[in-house]
């Protein structure tokens, strides 16, 4: 299953080395990057795990594999905010900790996979911290999250953690060509965080030809005094998540470029400004980043006005 994903195999590796000498710590953390499959690693490991064989992969036909498959085995728990966007409580986790300490119903492993980690309120987290502290026998709680910073160092430092590392450019340009799309620049791998498999999406839904209008708005409107900030900056508002992470990869790989660097993804245009004007650029990306921080702290703000600000002002450093 794993051979799909390269990139999951080293910790893959690593975790068959404690189901082989059956030495299962009572808490792992595994943490990852948007878009790396880890949900592969987590379903291969707890099948695994739950398997009445016991074997390091799970054998698939035994009936704890079938209630695996089905979705229906009674020792595995997930856990996850109950609406999108929201925290996962700490009834939740009161929940989990009460079964973490009954037997199991197949007299094997309970696994609990709370996901994302991160999502555990302040009281959720420190209902589990306890049950860390002092885990029944045979019960794993497997922790993952994208933003392990969130968590608390105490639950972290109670952990077994595991980092699936993003793939090299090589290796993820490598598979995108496996799965036929050979002709996708490394550069796309920038504006997806380095997930091979949002790049290969976002290539599918034609979002590199988006990115590359916006890219060509942007360096007009920052580089001419009688450019249209207003078209600029509606494209920005019109999908605000993207433009402004594309906007800071572009000024980046700007300054980049302005003293020679050369890299396989750097941005196609980032070399098309005009040389010296790297403080002008370095400006422009600070301001850009109060811009981010402003949208996070004030949802409700408006960003097509925000956007036209920041792009005159960026424009004036840039063209003075």
């Amino acid at each position: 299953m794993l051979n799909d994903f390269p990139w999951l195999q080293p910790v893959w590796d690593n975790l068959k080395v404690s189901l082989d000498s059956e030495r299962v710590p009572g808490a792992l953390l595994l943490q990852s990057a948007q878009g790396l499959a880890v949900e592969k690693l987590v379903e291969l490991f707890s099948h695994s795990l739950l398997c009445q064989n016991y074997t390091s992969e799970a054998c698939g036909f035994c009936h704890s594999c079938q209630l695996t498959q089905s979705n229906s085995h009674p020792d595995l728990h997930w856990v996850k905010p109950e609406k999108e966007g929201k925290s996962i409580t700490v009834d939740q986790i009161r929940a989990c900790n009460r079964l973490a300490h009954e037997s199991s119903q197949l007299n094997g492993y309970r696994v609990f996979i709370i996901e994302p980690a991160e999502a555990m309120n302040e009281s959720a987290s420190n209902a589990l911290l306890k049950t860390l502290e002092e885990p029944g026998q045979k019960c794993l709680f497997l922790l993952v999250t994208q933003n392990h910073e969130r968590l608390l160092p105490t639950i972290q430092s109670r952990c077994q953690q595991w980092v699936v590392a993003t793939p090299s450019t090589e290796q993820a340009m490598s598979w995108m060509s496996e799965q036929g799309a050979s002709q996708v620049p490394p550069y796309a791998l920038k504006l997806n965080m380095g997930s091979p498999i949002n790049t290969l999406e976002a290539a599918k839904i034609g979002e590199l030809d988006e990115y590359q209008a916006f890219e060509r708005c942007l360096i007009e409107t920052l580089s001419s005094p009688l450019s249209d900030v207003f078209q600029c900056a509606t494209l920005m508002a019109k999908n605000p998540d993207k433009a402004l992470d594309w906007a800071w990869y572009l000024l980046t790989d700007a300054q980049k470029a302005q003293f020679g660097v050369t890299e396989v993804d750097l941005l196609p245009g980032a070399a098309q400004f005009q040389p010296g004007r790297y403080n002008g650029l370095y400006q422009a990306a600070q301001k850009l980043l109060e811009l981010k921080a402003q949208r996070q702290t004030f949802p409700g703000l408006n960003l097509e006005l925000l956007s036209m600000n920041w792009l005159i002002e960026s424009r004036e450093a840039l063209c003075s």
